[in-house]
């Protein structure tokens, strides 16, 4: 049975339980706290508590009014944290088709009112409203992908680095493991000299951070590992790379696709370069990230004494993404697909971090002794599924490679793709006592499990996994991700070839009638992905009802920072050939390039299609309201 101080202080009263006068660190997120190791401004909390830091987490606070939320437990130590959430803001607020979504997955009972559109740059401009002297940092997915020039869907522009937008002092991007525990490390070893910049409390003289301090104790040497700071002067060296300005992407979009490359090349490299962009005045710099965490590592911040709960301020309510993700595992972090439309390498990297089968089986254990769990786990998984304790065979070859994908366009000869790993940990789970069944939620690289690797062992792994996958580890619908039918399409989005989907869905059928089981395959599809046209989505509808698949598992493609097809779709350019590459931008012909989906008929035209199916639901009830009016 928990008690509340299990969970890290969001109140004064809350801090008063352990004892607490003032807070080392203050983290305000956009998303209902959760104390789970799959919201990560609980992994940063715990990962700074762990250092022995008075941490407090302040969940989506109002930024209207008085700001009392801003005002509740004071001014940190050390400095002011912003996690906005574990999506974006943006594309968890809106769709493709920028219409508000059914709900906030991320929010008490899905409310929509419960964050601001950009939080980190709202949240920033609360707290230097009322702090103008105390450190902010910014962390988490909104601020990761917009660490540099990128561009807005919402908007429609090319914005700078959201560091310049919300005058925060700096950005720890990906995932913050490392980076926070070796800021804090720098910050105490400054404070500990007493510096003149510092200020200190009149009543106890305790020594405060402030932001000079802040900036001579870190953003002057520019040193600190996956970090972006904003300098008024940089001195380039020849193993840095300085991307096209600001302002030069502005007026050239080829230029903003040309810097494409260079950050995605770093963004996946384990010798990174230091990237370098002019904005105005100042210079945006971004430090080459950590290398990956070690499996040590992975399981000391898994290992942390999370609850796993949603604080008890919210009893009582839904949080839906976390009813996803209760009884779920996740085992690995990282994902080397490099699809054209992800932001997964961007944030956590190509380069799989692992977690121990002995870490894996002690959080199922405490799944197992949840009162409401049944025995069925949701998801063993990761970014994608199958690719657990996978790396490369030749580790000097990956320090060399720049390949953004080890799978695209073919599958790397120097990767190791054996599945007995996983397999391991999949049996090791079933036997524990109190599980009868742990699915496979995640979405599977089907051709990896397709591939001839040239190796019998290996060959026969993968055989073993997808027979154990399909009869053990599925729920009645596996989920894989085809995203499309046409090859040119296919490329662009560096996804594998549709032949590849024919043939593991032939093996899918097979494996169920041998069986006895009658399951499904769900196929995910994007339409109006950059190179898609009408025709290409009229022979995808075509393909699709040939196979009676079912199709509603489809998606408008939504251009989010820091990827590929973003980069396509704001400039017209591919940021590897610099070719110009069709892009449909007009919302009536997106909406028709979707409809393709729900046609009953394969033979049925777009011309055939009733009106009232092409026309905006949003737009016509505000029409009617207004014609009441």
């Amino acid at each position: 049975m928990y008690q509340l101080s299990d969970w890290l202080p969001t109140t004064r009263k809350e801090m008063e339980l352990r004892g607490w006068e003032r807070a080392d660190v203050i983290l305000f997120s956009g998303d209902a706290y959760v104390d789970h190791p799959s919201f990560g401004v609980a992994v940063v909390g715990r990962i700074l508590e762990a250092c022995g830091l008075r941490v407090c987490i302040v969940p989506q606070p109002d930024w209207h009014g008085d700001l009392r939320d801003f005002k509740r437990l004071g001014r940190p130590r050390l400095f002011f944290g912003i996690s906005p959430g574990c999506m974006d803001s943006m594309v968890n607020k809106y769709t493709a088709a920028r219409r508000l979504r059914s709900e906030d997955a991320y929010s008490p009972d899905g409310r929509h009112n419960m964050r601001p559109e950009y939080p980190s740059i709202v949240y920033t401009q609360c707290l230097r409203s009322l702090y103008p002297d105390v450190p902010v940092v910014l962390g988490g997915i909104e601020a990761s992908l917009r660490r540099v020039a990128h561009y807005d869907y919402w908007q429609d522009r090319i914005r700078p680095s959201i560091l310049v937008d919300s005058q925060a002092d700096m950005i720890t991007y990906g995932m913050g493991d490392k980076v926070n525990v070796e800021l804090v490390r720098i910050l105490e070893s400054f404070m500990a000299t007493y510096d003149e910049s510092l200020e200190y409390d009149p009543v106890t003289g305790e020594a405060l951070m402030t932001r000079q301090a802040f900036r001579k104790a870190v953003i002057e040497t520019l040193a600190l590992p996956q970090s972006v700071t904003l300098a008024d002067k940089v001195e380039a060296t020849d193993d840095d790379i300085v991307l096209h300005s600001y302002e030069d992407c502005l007026k050239n979009p080829m230029m903003h696709a040309e810097n494409f490359r260079h950050i995605e090349e770093e963004s996946n490299r384990m010798h990174a370069s230091r990237l370098i962009q002019k904005t105005g005045d100042a210079y945006v710099v971004v430090n080459p990230p950590y290398p990956p965490l070690t499996t040590e590592e992975m399981d000391y911040s898994f290992d942390l004494p999370y609850t796993r709960l949603p604080h008890p301020k919210y009893n009582g309510k839904r949080i839906p993404a976390f009813d996803m993700i209760k009884f779920s595992v996740n085992l690995h972090r990282g994902c080397f697909g490099g699809c054209a439309f992800c932001t997964i390498s961007a944030h956590q990297g190509k380069f799989i971090m692992n977690r121990s089968k002995e870490s894996i089986l002690r959080e199922v254990e405490q799944i197992t002794k949840m009162p409401d769990f049944k025995g069925n786990l949701s998801d063993l998984g990761g970014p994608s599924a199958n690719m657990y304790m996978m790396q490369g065979k030749n580790l000097k070859a990956c320090e060399a490679c720049k390949r953004p994908s080890c799978i695209h366009p073919k599958i790397c000869p120097n990767l190791n793709g054996d599945h007995r790993p996983l397999l391991d940990v999949y049996r090791a789970v079933d036997a524990m006592p109190g599980i009868k069944h742990s699915y496979i939620g995640s979405g599977v690289r089907y051709d990896m499990l397709l591939h001839d690797w040239k190796d019998e062992t290996l060959n026969k792994a993968a055989q073993d996994y997808t027979n154990e996958l399909i009869t053990k580890h599925v729920s009645g619908r596996l989920k894989v991700a085809p995203e499309h039918t046409e090859e040119h399409v296919l490329h662009l989005m560096r996804k594998p070839s549709f032949a590849l989907f024919h043939q593991f869905k032939s093996i899918f059928d097979r494996i169920n009638n041998r069986a006895g089981l009658r399951q499904q395959i769900i196929p995910y599809f994007i339409s109006s992905h950059p190179g898609c046209t009408m025709k290409d989505m009229q022979h995808l509808s075509q393909e699709t009802r040939a196979m009676r698949l079912d199709t509603d598992q489809v998606q408008d493609f939504t251009p989010t920072p820091l990827t590929v097809a973003t980069t396509i779709f704001a400039t017209g350019y591919h940021p590897y050939t610099m070719e110009k590459v069709f892009c449909e931008h007009d919302p009536e012909e997106k909406k028709k390039q979707k409809s393709f989906f729900f046609e009953k008929d394969k033979q049925t035209t777009m011309q055939s299609i009733p009106q009232a199916r092409r026309s905006n639901p949003y737009q016509q009830r505000r029409k009617n309201n207004n014609t009441k009016k």
